[in-house]
């Protein structure tokens, strides 16, 4: 399967541990990474650049339409393209459990703003350099959520269900371009750190028992359905949400 040496990725989320993890694949791949989070995300830039992998960092908000401008602007200075863009931030890890007439209205907004509208702003800010292009690829991190209709979690299943909408319109709309918007759907991987770490041994539990594969999913798991969707290999799919959950649910 060809390779994504040299690709110029920008991937949002960078310093979480899902977006650590495929930092780390992207840099053993050798693609050359702009690391997008709140925070610089030291740990994840010097473990890159130590894989011999080219890499900058870049401190926005995915919701602020300039820092979305900004973080486009930077990657295409340091490396004159942007051949992928990696929709991985998220608002989970603070996200409440709760009943939906419970869930606070600041912050379901808060979850769409990040979720929905941060994927959305972040394909604006890049559609102008892949549209010169005539390519580029667009991988939007959605989840197995909806499909599943998980309860407790509403603000966050509801944002994800629009970001499967999201993709689907921006891939018929994005296509004539030569640009490619997919979803990657995985199911639920335990994590360090958020509100929800009290909660995610009987959750893992729960999800375990529902798969196909009967094991704890990691990461690095979903690393080769992105190397499918950044690369060439996947130049005739777009619109399509790819599920990676040990069978837990079927799609």
């Amino acid at each position: 399967m060809p390779g994504l040496q040299d690709k110029v990725v920008i991937l949002t989320g960078a310093g979480g541990s899902i977006g650590g993890a495929m930092a780390e694949f992207l840099a053993a791949e050798k693609a050359r990474l702009v690391l997008v989070d709140l925070h610089e995300p030291v740990e994840v830039l010097d473990c890159v650049r130590q894989n011999g992998s080219e890499a900058i960092a870049v401190v926005a908000d995915v919701s602020d339409p300039a820092s979305t401008d900004e973080m486009a602007r930077q990657a295409v200075s340091s490396f004159g393209r942007i051949d992928g863009l990696i929709n991985n931030a998220a608002y989970y890890r603070s996200a409440s459990q709760s009943r939906f007439d419970e869930i606070d209205v600041e912050e379901w907004d808060r979850c769409f703003q990040v979720n929905v509208r941060g994927a959305w702003l972040c394909a604006r800010a890049v559609f102008a350099q892949m549209r010169a292009q005539s390519s580029g690829k667009i991988v939007n991190i959605g989840s197995n959520t909806p499909y599943k209709g998980v309860g407790g979690l509403a603000h966050y299943v509801a944002s994800k269900a629009a970001v499967i909408g999201l993709t689907r319109a921006l891939a018929r709309e994005a296509g004539e371009f030569g640009i490619c918007v997919n979803a990657l759907c995985p199911d639920f991987i335990p994590h360090d750190g958020g509100d929800l770490d009290e909660r995610q041994g009987e959750m893992n539990r729960r999800v375990l028992s529902q798969r196909c594969l009967p094991r704890t999913q990691q990461a690095q798991d979903i690393t080769g359905v992105l190397r499918l969707l950044l690369g060439p290999d996947s130049d005739f799919v777009t619109g399509q949400s790819i599920l990676v959950n040990g069978g837990a649910y079927f799609h």
